[in-house]
């Protein structure tokens, strides 16, 4: 007997799977950005990452890894706590990819010191490419890196930690740090009580011969699965920075009891906790009194990851976009060929592209910071302000993409909609919009000369696009206010807008022209497409987002 078809239709009109591809190759932006800042030696390492990152499997992990959330155990089977968390195999292995990579460690050598060249661009573009697939993963792989900038206070762990911390292995294993294949480091700053206010701490920390005891709580412990943490806590002489590792000296887990894991918005893949420490052990980094000053160093770096993860989020929104108008028919013509998609497409593209010029540019100025003054006035300036105007413009971006593919952007079958849940993050974690605008006004009060003279080569890099003299004289006259404070978003903004000018300018002169047409010589309408380009412009920007 025959069964009855139940089919009623064909699928068509659909844009295939954006994978299998080198995402590096296939955006010029990034690839001219790289170039552009000393990076061009590596072209063939990048675009090996690239492909393995845009391949389909890498995208399946990055998919497994968010829809199997981490758990938290706290006891074994007998009752012995353990306070564990279990992750699906999918994140282990986005793990292991980053850490062979050297996302987590490249920047420095062996012994702990800056790299130097171009490592810093170099690992730059690899953490923009793993984020269009998968960012939760990257929050541990940041402060592993980060936590360097740190322990260089303490020379002596810094020597110990360094041949574990250098490989370019991920031990995922349970057990001490000192006899693992690689390591990660977490951080535990915020409290209850004080959230940004680090100095309100409450947690206490009692010397116990050559190390501490520390009693308290935090909040937000970043990372709980690491194999250590730099956390902040109340010493004889103040507020001091400690490394706390998951096992004591003696081989027992130490006493870091976790109450829960965060149940966040985004951010689904990536493990965040509350926690108890009850008498644990740790070993003070830096100067007792001196913490904010020793983790800082840290906090720096952490800060330039959440601007380039926040350009890469909205980079894979573009592509996402651009490949699906290519291939999607709508009045019998594809939606990129529609003269409103273009509008929005080419504004996005023109966003993305200066975006991630402003962030290669930031890392190059961290590559040279160890030797050239005037670059390290302009990452103690810039990093905030980039951070701030990065990280708040993603979730609009992400939305934009989203409607872009109509319903489909808006499904769980995509990725969009996940890298729109994941885009706030980076806005809210170390330092909210505020603070960044507060960071930059810090960095004008204790620096007025040299922060003058980043703003006055802001401007010879931008002089004769339009606006950018404006844009100069309103940011120098507006943080000279004695009421700067009150105006401060505005004229940090523009501080981005204008760095993002500058940066665009040393990659691409006509685009840095349309961006500041568009973006400093008038106000940027709150919704893409609503600018108008030059159909040249347009074919243009597109061409160089995707080929």
């Amino acid at each position: 007997m025959t069964q009855p078809s139940f089919a009623t239709h064909e699928v068509f009109n659909q844009s295939p799977p954006f994978e299998d591809i080198d995402l590096f190759a296939v955006d010029r932006p990034l690839v001219e950005a790289v170039k552009a800042n000393g990076g061009a030696a590596a072209e063939r390492e990048l675009s090996a990452f690239g492909k393995q990152w845009g391949s389909a499997a890498m995208a399946d992990r990055g998919r497994l890894a968010n829809e199997n959330t981490p758990k938290l155990r706290s006891f074994d089977a007998k009752g012995n706590r353990r306070d564990q968390v279990e992750f699906h195999p999918a994140y282990h292995e986005l793990m292991a990819h980053s850490a062979h990579g050297g996302v987590h460690n490249s920047t420095w050598t062996a012994d702990g010191k800056p790299a130097g060249d171009a490592a810093e661009v170099i690992r730059a573009a690899k953490f923009y490419m793993a984020a269009q697939v998968e960012t939760g993963h990257l929050c541990p792989i940041t402060m592993t890196r980060a936590s360097v900038g740190a322990l260089a206070m303490q020379p002596d762990l810094l020597a110990r930690v360094m041949p574990v911390l250098s490989t370019k292995s991920y031990d995922p294993s349970f057990a001490p740090w000192w006899e693992k294949r690689g390591m990660t480091l977490g951080m535990g700053m915020t409290e209850k009580q004080g959230g940004t206010d680090v100095r309100s701490n409450m947690t206490r920390a009692v010397r116990d011969d050559e190390a501490y005891r520390i009693t308290g709580h935090k909040w937000f412990m970043s990372a709980p699965m690491c194999d250590a943490f730099l956390v902040l806590a109340q010493a004889e002489q103040g507020l001091t920075c400690f490394f706390m590792p998951r096992f004591a000296p003696d081989g027992s887990v130490n006493a870091i009891q976790f109450q829960r894991l965060k149940d966040k918005l985004g951010n689904r893949s990536n493990a965040s906790s509350e926690v108890e420490f009850v008498g644990a052990y740790a070993q003070a980094v830096g100067e007792e009194g001196k913490g904010i000053r020793t983790i800082i160093q840290m906090v720096q770096l952490t800060r330039q990851d959440c601007a380039i993860a926040s350009v890469g989020l909205m980079r894979s929104g573009l592509a996402h976009a651009l490949h699906h108008a290519r291939h999607r028919s709508v009045f019998q013509k594809h939606l990129a060929d529609q003269p409103l998609m273009q509008a929005v497409l080419s504004d996005m593209a023109l966003h993305v592209e200066a975006s991630a010029a402003l962030v290669m540019r930031l890392c190059r100025a961290f590559d040279r910071t160890p030797h050239d003054a005037a670059e390290a006035a302009y990452m103690r300036l810039l990093t905030p302000a980039i951070k701030y105007w990065t990280c708040k413009s993603a979730p609009p971006f992400l939305y934009e993409a989203m409607e872009c593919l109509g319903g489909n952007g808006y499904v769980e079958d995509g990725i969009l909609a996940r890298h729109y849940r994941e885009s706030p993050v980076n806005a809210i974690w170390e330092g909210s919009g505020n603070v960044m605008c507060l960071d930059v006004l810090r960095a004008l009060s204790r620096e007025p000369e040299a922060a003058m003279a980043v703003l006055q080569s802001l401007a010879a890099e931008t002089k004769g696009l339009p606006g950018a003299g404006e844009a100069v004289a309103f940011i120098g006259k507006t943080f000279r206010r004695a009421d700067g404070e009150r105006v401060a978003r505005l004229a940090v903004e523009k501080l981005a807008l204008l760095a993002a000018a500058a940066a665009l300018n040393g990659v691409s002169p006509r685009n840095a022209e349309l961006f500041a047409n568009t973006r400093l010589a008038a106000n940027h309408a709150s919704m893409y497409g609503a600018v108008e380009l030059d159909s040249g412009d347009v074919r243009a920007l597109l061409d160089r987002a995707l080929p």
